[in-house]
């Protein structure tokens, strides 16, 4: 996705571009994904002048299953230039 442009134009690009791929399934971890995006906004807050902040969106069907652990990622990726945006769809009990 590094050829999208920046802002929300390129948040609505890579939805876009995502969406036809997205499988939903179980089990609902959401602490893999979140440490994976943190790494790269880590790597960002490193650098010489703050040019990234990452934006990552997470669609789910289904209540959170490891949630001490993305309740930890989360708490560890306050520190970082990102945002974490959970949206639920469906009708389980978010």
């Amino acid at each position: 996705f590094s050829a999208l442009p920046a802002g929300v134009e390129g948040i609505v690009q890579a939805y876009s571009a995502c969406l036809p791929h997205i499988r939903f399934y179980g089990p609902t971890n959401f602490s893999p994904i979140v440490n994976h995006v943190a790494r790269f906004a880590q790597q960002a807050a490193q650098q010489q002048a703050a040019a990234q902040y990452f934006i990552l969106l997470i669609l789910t069907d289904g209540v959170i299953s490891d949630m001490e652990e993305t309740r930890q990622a989360v708490v560890q990726a306050s520190r970082l230039p990102m945002s974490i945006i959970i949206v639920g769809v469906g009708n389980a009990d978010f």
